[in-house]
């Protein structure tokens, strides 16, 4: 490979580590983020009443550093979502959502020092979810 076709450092990007918990701060946990990550906004209505914004993380790229035993779940509808709230201040930072089975969904609003200007944002229509996964899954697959 001549230098001329060597990858520019500059252009690779590292993953993300992101730290942040509840209000209370029992429950805290770390996770590495994609650097190309979007930032979802869901129109359903549990994200709707609680300001949830979502930024999707892989379980093996999620740590749960603290609080285990204060998080207590919630399911309604399908019961394949799994809202993990805390016990004590009753703040939901992540959850097991049922559109990424894979993956932890946390709430931007619980990440230490979050800027939203250094992320992108893409509306989810939770309204909607059935096609709103499709959707989802067209994109998911051309960022694999």
């Amino acid at each position: 490979m001549s230098k001329n076709q060597e990858p520019h450092a500059a252009n690779i990007k590292s993953p993300r580590e992101i730290i942040g918990g509840c209000h209370c701060q029992a429950v805290r946990f770390k996770a590495n983020i994609a650097p190309d990550a979007v930032v979802l906004r869901c129109n359903c209505s549990i994200c709707s009443m609680t300001g949830f914004k979502h930024l999707i993380v892989k379980h093996q790229d999620f740590v749960l550093l603290l609080g285990q035993a204060n998080l207590t779940n919630y399911t309604f509808n399908t019961c394949n979502a799994k809202h993990l709230f805390c016990s004590i201040c009753g703040v939901k930072s992540f959850y097991q959502p049922r559109s990424h089975a894979g993956s932890w969904s946390i709430n931007t609003n619980c990440i230490d020092q979050f800027n939203p200007a250094e992320w992108t944002e893409q509306d989810f229509n939770g309204k909607n979810w059935q096609q709103a996964k499709i959707d989802l899954s067209k994109i998911d697959s051309i960022q694999d």
